[in-house]
Order: structure tokens, then C-alpha cells, then sequence
């Protein structure tokens, strides 16, 4: 019989702009505003928030005892949204905490780590800013690499959470800028000096697991990427235009496939799909209920499903 006890989820949401209702002047966030193109009102932002937190409180239950003791989440405006996430019915009674910084995308959408306290002490954090160029050799103002050092249960953690930059432009003639994000994890791991660092790399990357961003990071040979056999032509995390993706994915290092007393061992990946989440008829069934559509309200959850991976503590 599979047991739960032991087993812990470790989850990726990127939450589909997660924006208060305040006009920040110095990003540009006008579309979530009141008297802004989405008509983004406080009652929408509490139902958002609502619906993200039960998504969170339920990530990995089948698996584990308790709700995710981390979550790397992106597409979040700023530590407010977040604070009245950890606040919220579903999820304040859970001893989370969370790591953030701004950075310097232009929409002012950053990454996060959610952390429960009772499993996951923080160290150290820190952002890794993401230094690549437009094709007109202009900055690309994106997401910084949020990068976290601690400690589950017993075992020295390093995490990496990403929002890499988009495929708007084309896939191909951006890839340069995802290989680069790839290359700036590559840096920091060199700089922890360790020779087998426990890490988990977590995030939206805009590619699929054989993009050859992700294949940068796997040519190490330091990782796994157990999310890799869950893309298929009818699932992943994401769905445009009637073509799945998984550009949401956690890789981690081969020392999660140990079984030595204090240390963590892989059990499982999985995109997080239950039927609350989904789209329930119509053209775009099975899909992520997300909260816009276009410029239409829909008042789902997120355009993305969230991933997770398992895995057991052995004492």
C-alpha cells in the first residue's frame, strides 16, 4: 500500500498576472487597474486570490499528508498580492512564509518562493539578474532567477525558481535569451563551489523539456528532468491555440535518487489537473480555467496548471 507519511510536494504555479488593483507608476501594470483595459476591481482580485489558494492548499494531497512545503510561483506584482495569498481562508492557518524581490521586467511581474516554516528554513537569498539583450542590442528588461539556499528537514537546499524570458518574438529567434537564463544557473552553481549540490531548478521557461535551454542545463549531467515524459500531444501545463505545452517543469539534481538516512529521494512528477481547474465544456474543454481570456473576464484560476514533484525524507 503507498503511504503518504514521509512525502512531501515541492510545487511550480505561474499564477497569470497576479496584480493588485493599485496603478504603479513605475511599471506597467494599467491594464489591472479599476479604470484600466481589464477593469481589474477588488472583488476580482479577492476571487483570484480565493482560487489560487485552494489550488495551493490541494497541490500534491494524493501524495502527501500536507500541502506543498515549497512553491515557486510567478507572475506576481509585488509582496501584497502575495502577503493576501498566505492570509486567505484556504491557506492561513498553514505556517508559510515567502521569499521575494522586485525586479526589473517592464510589467513588474516577478517570482516568488513560498515556503512552510515548519519543514524549510531559509539561509540565504538572493536574485540573479538575467543580463541579455534585445535583437536591437537594448536591454530585455525580464524576470530576475530568484535563487534560495536552506534547509529541508536535514538537507542543505538550493533552489532556483525562473520565469524566463517569453516566446513573443518567435521561438527561435528568442531562444538565445532562455539559453542564457540556463547559463546564469549554471554560473551560480559553479560560484557553491559544492560537487554535488542538492538543487532544484523550478519555473516557467517558456521552452519544452528537449528545447535546447533546458538541454544546456541537462548536458551537465547534474540533473533529472522527471517532468519530461508528461508532455504528450493531449496534456501538459499550458494550452495555446490547441497545442500543450510544458513550459512549467522542476528539474532536480541526481542526489534526490539517494536513500541515506537525513537525505530526500525523487518519488514523482506530476502537472496538477483536477477537475476544479479546468475548463468544463465548450471549444476549450480540458484546458487551464484561466482568469482572462483575451480581454474577457472568465474568473478562472490561471492560464497555466501547476506541477509538482514528490519526495520522501528518509530518517
Amino acid at each position: 500500500m503507498y503511504s503518504s507519511k514521509d512525502k512531501y510536494a515541492v510545487a511550480f504555479y505561474n499564477l497569470e498576472n497576479f496584480f493588485d488593483t493599485t496603478d504603479d507608476p513605475y511599471s506597467l501594470d494599467d491594464d489591472f487597474t479599476p479604470k484600466g483595459f481589464r477593469r481589474w476591481t477588488e472583488s476580482k482580485f479577492r476571487k483570484k486570490v480565493s482560487k489560487i489558494s485552494k489550488a495551493i492548499s490541494k497541490i500534491g494531497l494524493d501524495d502527501s499528508d500536507i500541502p506543498p512545503v515549497l512553491v515557486g510561483i510567478a507572475e506576481v506584482e509585488n509582496k501584497t498580492v502575495i502577503r493576501a495569498l498566505l492570509k486567505s481562508k484556504k491557506l492561513r492557518d498553514i505556517n508559510y512564509d515567502f521569499v521575494h524581490f522586485d525586479s526589473p521586467d517592464e510589467r513588474g511581474i516577478d517570482t516568488a518562493l513560498i515556503y512552510h516554516k515548519d519543514h524549510f528554513q531559509v539561509f540565504h537569498a538572493e536574485t540573479l539578474p538575467l543580463m541579455v539583450a534585445n535583437t536591437n542590442g537594448d536591454r530585455d528588461l525580464t524576470r530576475d532567477i530568484l535563487y534560495v539556499h536552506g534547509k529541508l528537514h536535514q538537507e542543505d537546499v538550493h533552489v532556483f525558481v525562473n520565469h524566463w524570458p517569453s516566446r513573443r518574438e518567435g521561438a527561435e529567434i528568442t531562444s538565445y535569451k532562455r539559453v542564457k537564463a540556463a547559463e546564469t544557473i549554471l554560473q551560480r552553481l559553479e560560484k557553491i563551489g559544492e560537487e554535488f549540490p542538492n538543487c532544484i531548478v523550478m519555473g516557467d521557461f517558456n521552452d519544452d523539456p528537449n528545447s535546447e535551454s533546458i538541454q544546456t542545463l541537462m548536458a551537465t549531467k547534474q540533473f533529472i528532468n522527471p517532468m519530461k515524459s508528461l508532455l504528450s500531444p493531449v496534456s501538459g501545463s499550458a494550452n495555446y491555440k490547441g497545442a500543450w505545452s510544458l513550459f512549467d517543469q522542476i528539474l532536480v539534481s541526481h542526489s534526490f535518487l539517494n536513500y541515506e538516512p537525513g537525505t530526500h529521494s525523487f518519488v514523482k512528477a506530476a502537472v496538477f489537473s483536477p477537475r476544479f481547474l479546468k475548463e468544463w465544456k465548450g471549444r476549450y474543454k480540458g484546458n487551464p480555467f484561466r482568469t482572462y481570456g483575451g480581454s474577457n473576464y472568465l474568473g478562472g484560476y490561471s492560464d497555466h496548471f501547476p506541477v509538482y514533484v514528490v519526495l520522501e525524507e528518509h530518517k
